[in-house]
């Protein structure tokens, strides 16, 4: 059987789903189908973003996937605890794929596994076979030799307890806590009065976390907060990648259109990827003309106008990663969340400014300055280092 679409998706995260619903809006006409191979949109995931990472107009259509939202947050490192007055932001897998299910009916299909796709067409594991205009793959992070990364890893669990937990917003970095080996940090949601969201969180040159540490972890940081957990009823696992370097020519080429994660459109230092999904989607849903000789241009520059503009974070990423030692890591993000809170607003909106950077690079470092510097300059494979 053969059917014919104006655009195929390929995967129902968050940048495919984001991607789908603003072409909904803005282009009600075109057929898109958005093929997931899960049993619902969105995985199981939570995704977060700060006030400032979006425009007016984004936070306006966005707005009916937010799941929570808070007028503040808090980081506790040794010698600093602030909260800051910024608004935060969640979106969770299960309203996520509520409101896909909603406002996409038919044009999201579930269960769907992709055998292989080309330019115009996928072929499904039933043999199906789907044609259209161009395809785009959403289908998550996947690993690149162009590409020289970290991980910001983490295990998740979501906590109902017998007590109010009295967080009036979320911790989104406790680094008072053992570091085992890497920057380790506690990040805390209340999602209500008696249920939390508390990840036990790494940045650490793998992948790989051991999730049976982790789960202790947060079991013991909830004894040390006084929280009484109760009934566990969700466990997400996550590994974001972090950018040290890479080669961006070498990674688009030959590269069909893609984006989110596999497109490598993501926060060099945090992973968050929620903002430039929300941008690509977007540009894309102005677009008059889908196809891979169109689509897959259009995306490498909004990418490359991204990677250009992320330099400076690859390498604070370096200085992160290769300078000091990793239990010491913290050193460095403690000195960032004293400065300024428009500074780091507009860091985690990747819109740093000339001033900014200065600001952030003055005063004595908080690793020693023969390794900061080596970092700066070196490339994780031991080359020099590549903007």
């Amino acid at each position: 059987m053969t059917s014919q679409y104006d655009l195929l998706l390929l995967g129902a995260g968050l940048a495919n789903g984001l991607l789908a619903l603003r072409l909904k809006q803005r282009q009600p006409h075109l057929r898109v189908l958005v093929l997931e191979a899960g049993a619902r949109a969105g995985g199981n995931h939570t995704w977060c973003f700060h006030a400032g990472d979006l425009s007016e107009e984004q936070h306006r259509w966005i707005a009916p996937l937010v799941a929570h939202h808070w007028p503040h947050y808090e980081v506790r490192f040794p010698q600093l605890t602030r909260q800051l007055n910024s608004g935060y932001f969640c979106i969770s897998s299960a309203r996520f794929d509520e409101v896909l299910r909603a406002e996409l009916g038919d044009a999201l299909r579930l269960n769907q596994t992709v055998a292989c796709y080309g330019a115009d067409h996928v072929q499904l594991a039933s043999g199906e076979v789907l044609r259209a205009r161009a395809v785009i793959d959403g289908r998550g992070y996947q690993p690149d030799a162009a590409l020289h990364i970290g991980f910001q890893t983490f295990v998740g669990q979501e906590w109902t307890l017998s007590r109010p937990h009295r967080l009036t917003g979320p911790v989104l970095m406790d680094a008072t806590v053992d570091q085992q080996g890497g920057y380790r940090f506690v990040y805390t949601l209340p999602l209500s009065p008696t249920r939390l969201l508390i990840e036990d969180t790494h940045y650490i040159d793998n992948a790989s976390l051991a999730a049976a540490q982790a789960r202790q972890n947060i079991c013991d940081y909830a004894a040390r907060q006084g929280w009484q957990l109760e009934t566990l009823t969700r466990e997400e696992r996550g590994a974001l990648p972090i950018t040290l370097a890479g080669d961006f020519s070498r990674f688009w080429q030959h590269r069909p259109p893609a984006v989110g994660l596999r497109a490598g459109l993501f926060h060099p230092t945090t992973g968050y990827s929620l903002p430039l999904a929300v941008s690509l989607a977007d540009r894309l849903a102005a677009e008059q003309q889908f196809s891979p000789e169109t689509l897959a241009p259009r995306i490498q520059q909004f990418a490359q106008a991204a990677w250009q503009r992320q330099g400076f974070f690859r390498m604070l990423n370096r200085m992160l990663f290769l300078a000091g030692d990793a239990d010491q890591r913290w050193r460095v993000m403690q000195r960032f969340y004293g400065l300024p809170q428009g500074l780091i607003a507009r860091f985690y909106a990747g819109q740093l400014t000339l001033a900014d950077r200065a600001r952030i690079l003055s005063g004595k470092p908080p690793v020693p300055v023969l390794a900061a510097l080596q970092a700066i300059l070196t490339h994780p494979s031991g080359r020099r280092a590549s903007r």
